[in-house]
């Protein structure tokens, strides 16, 4: 299944300069820093006036969008450091199975004024399946284990 139609995710690119790397920052109205706590199922959220990226910098968690009445588990992590952008709109919560917080940066674009609605949580209309949440991680982490020992 691909993703919900707007729901976006990118590989972000990356500058080698010496020891460090550098990766390409995204263009945004504001950027905030978003802690998601460590064994979290948080609620859902809809932003009518801001579009999300997000970039996992610390730990790994599971993006959960609502479309047509189905979930789709979005696994995020920091060992691939991708963009996925949600635009406004969207249902989404998140999901953090591990034993440490993630952190995240969220590039946030605006679409009109801020409205405090956009900040508080919809409560769910289904429960998450969360057994097809955790696959969705495992089975990520099992691909970048393997890519590793490829390389």
């Amino acid at each position: 299944m691909g993703l919900i139609q707007g729901v976006t995710l990118q590989k972000i690119e990356s500058i080698q300069g010496g020891m460090s790397e550098f990766y390409t920052p995204q263009s945004s109205d504001e950027t905030m820093l978003v802690k998601v706590p460590a064994k979290t199922v948080d609620d859902l959220f809809v932003h009518r006036h801001q579009t999300d990226q997000l970039l996992v910098v610390r730990g790994s968690f599971v993006l959960v969008v609502l479309y047509d009445r189905e979930y789709q588990y979005i696994p995020l992590s920091e060992e691939i450091p991708q963009v996925v952008t949600i635009p406004r709109g969207i249902l989404h919560g998140a999901i953090n199975f591990a034993d440490r917080d993630c952190l995240l940066v969220n590039a946030v674009l605006h679409h009109g004024k801020p409205n405090q609605r956009d900040y508080q949580p919809v409560a769910k209309p289904f429960p998450y399946d969360l057994d097809r949440a955790r696959l969705s991680l495992q089975l990520s982490t099992r691909a970048i284990a393997q890519s590793h020992t490829i390389l």
